[in-house]
């Protein structure tokens, strides 16, 4: 039986239908994944849901006693309490006997004789609500989202908030855990550690978020919001695209046979005087219908479109550090660090919050002067900077005078364009164009940032954390810009796809205030961390001298390496066979998602449809082993080849 049932839910803002008659049900264990473009009423179903907000009709079923949590996009804390009395509050009537209890152990501590009996009848009170599973559960969560108990809410930034947040909701364990943007601020490790909790998790989940990998991770069933409406979609967010294609490219055959008959019938209406001798009141009647129907269509929403103006081209050279150190307070942020980067680079800055990310891209970009060590920067460099925290927005302007205050054109490059036109490419309508900017979700701000950013020339681009509450679609768009922009990139992103496509070399934290540079991204960075944890990473890419000349190898030890590189016959053999072994394993998977998507499964074979789930799980582990040995041959292979 399910836990919670969405009958006909509708929801509307003016004459736009956000939800339009929509059903869902949530089953026990389920970890569901809600996607959809931004604006579309995401947040406003998950609202629904937990009851903060009512539907302009329809209704909210729930099973009697039923728990849920939920961690809103920006969450609403205390800011006067501690971080250890706001995550404590999830924990409901065992709260109160818990915070008690630390108290009274804090004032025994600080030599308060008088608080011993305080301590006993604290301690009683927490022993009778189980309290010592409580606070283990407390300290876990405050331990694994990195949080300091003692500190005060309204000194936190936003990210932490966020974890407090959901350490909040995690402690609780709900029947039912709701998530709006989870991953949003969070580091690697963080990210990690909740998808391992949620993997495990008793309850059953519904969460919204636009990380792929997290969706890849947790989620056993897909839910898109599309045109106001909810499409299920069975199996994780690699199963949901491809069935998402197929459905589209069905989707977009019958539109076009559907107008080809009501052009012909609209010819035929208007035939004139033959036309009305012969035509019978039925096809007028069916041609009205045809009409109607054309018009209820809700065609799918337009694809952005994004483009930067490069500027002038910089200098080959961007910038060049020689062994470069700073500290703050006593404390070292970057240590001995040197690295040259040149033009075209697109650089992925890896660590966690605090590490110090912002402060090395200040020294590379030259904006602080190192305590010791040598900085030459590159010449006619143009930086344009995305902020995480949209400081760069005044929120009483309008979307329009955001972008070009004064005017009513944009000029991109060579092209120059009307402000409204400008702001349609990224998907704001002109009614939206003329709204304050305050108006607008977190993901529409983040766009509109995007659009301010993108309609000023720059030859150096600087993004921290831009994929933030932005939409999948908006991102994979994003994705291909940076891949073609001519100038140079730092992204500071714990999105691991985005990573993967956008960057050519990583700078990783290493711990102490070391930096390292790696080759590649996220994923050459973490398989290159795990083959050596501790000295020094077999993937990081040695870093030349500017003054010393090219090394060369004596011939021997070329050889040697060359030998070493060499593809076996069996490996050869192998790589031959891969990438068939790859297709027919994507095959399947395809064939599986496509019979997981029939209703008559799950009504007439239960288990047989458990039986393709568990398989299509599998498929999903088979083919990210071969990849990676395809990967690993093609690596070896090629460097035979230029040995």
């Amino acid at each position: 039986m399910a836990l919670l049932t969405l009958n006909r839910i509708q929801l509307a803002y003016g004459h736009v239908a956000l939800l339009d008659a929509v059903d869902l049900a949530l089953e026990s264990g389920e970890r569901v994944g809600l996607i959809g473009r931004n604006g579309t009423g995401k947040s406003s179903l998950l609202r629904i849901i937990a009851g903060q907000r009512q539907a302009d009709d329809g209704t909210v079923t729930r099973q009697s006693g039923l728990t849920l949590a939920c961690v809103e996009q920006e969450p609403l804390l205390e800011e006067q309490q501690t971080v250890l009395e706001t995550v404590a509050a999830g924990l409901a009537s065992g709260a109160r006997a818990l915070l008690d209890y630390e108290n009274a152990v804090a004032r025994v501590a600080g030599g308060d004789v008088e608080a011993l009996d305080e301590l006993a009848r604290a301690q009683g009170a927490l022993e009778a609500v189980g309290g010592w599973t409580l606070a283990s559960r407390l300290e876990t969560a405050l331990d694994r989202f990195g949080l300091d108990g003692e500190a005060r809410v309204g000194a936190l930034s936003g990210g932490q908030k966020k974890r407090v947040a959901l350490a909040r909701a995690v402690v609780a364990e709900p029947d039912v855990l709701l998530l709006d943007e989870p991953t949003n601020h969070l580091d690697f490790e963080a990210i990690r550690w909740l998808e391992d909790m949620l993997q495990n998790w008793r309850g059953s989940l519904l969460f919204i978020t636009h990380d792929r990998a997290f969706l890849d991770a947790v989620a056993t069933r897909i839910v898109e919001l599309d045109r106001g409406r909810l499409r299920s979609y069975p199996g994780n967010y690699t199963a949901y695209r491809l069935r998402k294609q197929e459905q589209l490219e069905a989707e977009q055959i019958e539109n076009a046979k559907f107008d080809k008959l009501l052009a012909q019938e609209e010819v035929w209406i208007r035939k004139g005087v033959e036309a009305r001798r012969t035509r019978n009141e039925g096809r007028v009647r069916r041609l009205e219908a045809l009409r109607a129907e054309r018009m209820a269509r809700r065609e799918r929403v337009g694809e952005a479109r994004l483009q930067v103006d490069a500027g002038e081209r910089s200098g080959k050279l961007v910038a060049e550090l020689e062994h470069v150190s700073k500290s703050y307070g006593g404390r070292s942020i970057v240590l001995d660090f040197s690295a040259t980067l040149m033009r075209g680079d697109k650089v992925g800055l890896i660590g966690p919050n605090g590490a110090g990310k912002t402060t090395l891209l200040k020294l590379i970009l030259g904006e602080i002067a190192p305590d010791s060590g040598n900085v030459r920067v590159g010449t006619n460099l143009q930086v344009a900077y995305f902020d995480q925290m949209r400081s760069q927005l005044d929120l009483e302007l309008t979307v329009a005078d955001t972008i070009s205050p004064g005017s009513e054109w944009v000029e991109i490059g060579t092209q120059r364009k009307h402000v409204m036109s400008y702001l349609g490419d990224f998907l704001f309508a002109p009614e939206r164009a003329r709204s304050p900017v305050k108006s607008l979700s977190g993901g529409e701000r983040n766009r509109l940032l995007l659009a301010r950013l993108f309609a000023r020339p720059a030859n150096v681009l600087v993004l921290d954390e831009p994929t933030n509450d932005l939409d999948i679609d908006t991102l994979e768009l994003l994705e291909e810009l940076l891949e073609d922009y001519a100038g140079t990139v730092f992204l500071v992103s714990h999105d691991r796809v985005f990573l993967d496509q956008v960057v050519t070399q990583t700078i990783a934290f290493e711990g102490g205030g070391v930096w390292r540079e790696y080759v590649g991204g996220y994923e050459d960075w973490d398989r290159a961390r795990a083959r050596n944890p501790k000295g020094a990473p077999s993937g990081a890419r040695p870093v030349a001298s500017p003054a010393a000349s090219p090394s060369i190898e004596p011939a021997g030890k070329r050889a040697a390496a060359k030998a070493t590189n060499k593809l076996t016959y069996k490996e050869q053999r192998e790589l031959e066979a891969l990438p068939g072994q790859i297709a027919m394993l994507e095959a399947e998977q395809a064939r599986l998602s496509l019979e997981l998507s029939d209703p008559k499964l799950y009504q007439a074979q239960g288990p047989q449809a458990q039986a393709l789930q568990r398989r299509l799980g599998a498929l999903e582990g088979e083919l990210i082993t071969h990849y990676a040995r395809w990967q690993e041959l093609e690596d070896r292979a090629s460097a035979a080849g230029a040995a």
